[in-house]
């Protein structure tokens, strides 16, 4: 399965190198839809992604509508994570997918509202507790991408460590 993280609009840079930490360590894309509140070279971003840069694949967009206008929502298999989600992440049926693009949105305001409202059934949300507003975007990113990986039984990873054998 091939799994696409796509970052809406990333404001805070430890987030994204968090996130490309994670689309390292299990093989996904990783999609950076601008504009992003930082500079791709900020120290920062790449002290989160450690020395992990030059092993994942990374897919810059000029825009939120270049990117739907690149990968149209309707051709494939799009999950909106949002607080507003319709569908809980880990009721959704992954395992019968090739690949699956996984849409965050920008840390203060989540995707746009009109596109939620318009794919509102591929909404899923994280459930939590209502006196809070949300989780943050990498540990939400990380949720989620290993809720797809189980369901495929952990795909292509490694299950047992290669230490203490």
């Amino acid at each position: 399965m091939k799994i696409n993280i796509v970052m809406v609009e990333p404001e805070i840079p430890q987030n994204t190198g968090n996130i490309a930490r994670t689309c390292a360590a299990t093989g996904a894309k990783l999609h950076l839809v601008e504009p992003l509140g930082f500079e791709i070279t900020d120290k920062t971003l790449k002290r989160a992604g450690l020395d992990y840069w030059d092993k994942l694949e990374i897919e810059n967009h000029k825009s939120f509508e270049a990117f739907l206008e690149k990968y149209k929502p309707k051709e494939n298999n799009m999950f909106f994570v949002t607080t507003k989600g319709q569908n809980c992440y880990s009721d959704e049926n992954y395992s019968n997918l090739d690949e699956v693009f996984l849409l965050f949105g920008k840390e203060t305001k989540g995707l746009p509202e009109d596109i939620l409202q318009k794919y509102i059934e591929k909404t899923i949300r994280i459930p939590m507790l209502p006196t809070l507003r949300s989780l943050n975007l990498s540990n939400s990113v990380a949720i989620v991408v290993y809720e797809v990986l189980r369901q495929k039984e952990f795909e292509k990873l490694e299950g047992t460590s290669r230490y203490f054998r």
